[in-house]
């Protein structure tokens, strides 16, 4: 029996161990919450592994993170990692396939109008955008009962060309879908928000920057990584939270709430399965709050119960989920005869009438040469998503030719790789599609109809590491709010299971 008599703010159940939930659980425990952490796996992390083996280091979902938002900075800072952080060499190189070969992406003015990239009418169109770009129609309106495809507002903006070789594989590349397929205003607010204000996207960024100056926000785009791979963050976490808090190999059954004479404390009880060994067991336990931080899909397969009756999920929309396969494969330095450094290459989908497959690459070893054991290259390739959805699932065999056929293309691979680490996601993305307002809008509902019931994640606000730590660190102090505004602190009493 583990009992804890210290005065607490409130018990918090986090169903979830992703980044989100333990950015929340940490976040709620610094607060002077009990927290405790359900997660059905296994590990935590979520999609964060990193792994080491035999002088290689490896991810087996993000590469990278920013510092984006200011919730990244301060817990970096409050994790004590600045010392770990990794920033990628050569960065600021990256190429984008243009008939059939690898250009680079311009970093600069002089670079952009020598590029290869674009042609002149494209580089015309960025230049004059704030005189050029036009407004939706009202037939255009009308016609779209939906949100605006990220494809048409920047065509808007840029015309085709800028849609067809930036936009179309950077969307690819960072969250498996197509330009013409995901939201505006989900999957890029800011861009969006630009509009709004100043109608010329250019324009807006300029002022948006001298406006960051004055206030001193501190954020960064630039991609980093820390000593050891991405999970040494979750890992930190973890450590903070503790494993007493942590419940793996426990799926949740059900969420049962009673708002009946208006409680709020002790008014949540989740229901469980705990795995040990050969055995499985039920169990409950009683918090004053949620927090959602699973995928939708699995959460929809619980029963929430409120008030003695069922709670039906079927106000949440079906989201479409992207699969992708990851392949890092390693070779001899010697066996690369045409080597780009930097840090990878993206592929547009026009560049599959030259037979490419993959969505690109990441130049792994380029990027973090501690990575690799000496005189090795090593490369992360990407492949599925909306573009090839059936080749996420190919077996591991066809998946290592068609990376092996695009590498030679790119790099000039010749001979066999020394190390293949091959991962396939199913539901690696959520795709924020046209009618993506619909699932945001049944999440505020069901925040509404469910007190102390909230949800975080990369359903809503953005699908990067930074913007779902960003969303665990937020929800946690409305929960903060949500248990100081329903009396103070309490005697808090918790047997172990």
């Amino acid at each position: 029996m583990v009992t804890q008599t210290d005065p607490i703010l409130g018990s918090v159940a986090v169903v979830g161990a992703g980044i989100s939930g333990l950015t929340a659980a940490y976040r709620l425990k610094a607060e002077g919450v009990a927290v405790t952490v359900f997660e059905a796996e296994d590990g935590t992390g979520g999609k964060i592994r990193s792994v080491s083996q035999g002088g290689l280091t490896w991810e087996r979902g993000p590469n990278t993170m920013t510092e984006s938002d200011l919730e990244v900075s301060m817990l970096i800072d409050d994790l004590q990692l600045r010392e770990k952080q990794q920033f990628p060499e050569m960065q600021s190189s990256r190429y984008i396939v243009k008939d059939g070969k690898p250009e680079m992406l311009p970093t600069n003015l002089v670079s952009f109008l020598g590029s290869k990239l674009l042609s002149a009418r494209s580089k015309f169109n960025v230049f004059f955008e704030p005189f050029l770009w036009r407004n939706r129609t009202a037939a255009e309106v009308e016609r779209l009962q939906m949100d605006e495809s990220v494809g048409d507002f920047l065509e808007r903006h840029f015309g085709h060309e800028i849609v067809d070789y930036i936009v179309d594989p950077f969307v690819a590349g960072t969250s498996g879908s197509d330009p013409a397929s995901i939201s505006i205003r989900y999957s890029f607010p800011d861009l969006w928000a630009l509009e709004q204000r100043y109608g010329s996207i250019i324009v807006g960024a300029i002022k948006s920057s001298f406006s960051r100056k004055k206030e001193k926000k501190k954020s960064s785009r630039r991609p980093f990584s820390f000593i050891g791979g991405l999970q040494t963050l979750t890992d930190s976490l973890v450590e903070r939270i503790g494993r007493e808090c942590l419940k793996l190999n426990t799926p949740v059954l059900s969420l049962a709430c009673s708002q009946q004479g208006n409680p709020v404390r002790d008014s949540w009880k989740v229901s469980y399965l705990q795995k040990s060994g050969n055995r499985v067991q039920p169990y409950g336990q009683i918090f004053d709050a949620v927090i959602m931080t699973a995928p939708l899909h699995n959460f929809q397969e619980m029963k929430v119960i409120k008030d003695g009756k069922q709670y039906l999920l079927d106000l949440v929309p079906k989201v479409i989920y992207q699969p992708l396969s990851i392949l890092v494969m390693a070779f001899e330095t010697k066996d690369i005869k045409r080597p780009l450094q930097g840090f990878g290459v993206l592929i547009p989908s026009k560049e599959q009438a030259n037979g490419f497959q993959t969505l690109g690459t990441i130049f792994s070893s380029s990027m973090f040469p501690d990575r690799a054991p000496p005189n090795q290259m090593v490369f992360t390739t990407f492949i599925g998503g909306s573009r090839n959805r059936d080749l996420a699932s190919f077996s591991f065999e066809q998946l290592r030719e068609i990376a092996m056929s695009d590498l030679h293309r790119l790099v000039g691979v010749e001979g066999q790789p020394v190390a293949v680490k091959h991962t396939f996601w199913a539901e690696a993305f959520p795709q924020y599609s046209l009618d993506y307002a619909a699932v945001v809008a049944a999440l505020e509902k069901l925040e509404n109809d469910l007190p102390g019931f909230f949800y975080a994640g990369n359903h809503r606000g953005g699908l990067s590491v930074a913007k779902s730590l960003a969303s665990g660190f937020n929800v946690a102090d409305e929960v903060v709010k949500h248990l100081k505004l329903h009396s103070g602190r309490k005697l808090y009493t918790m047997a172990s299971q």
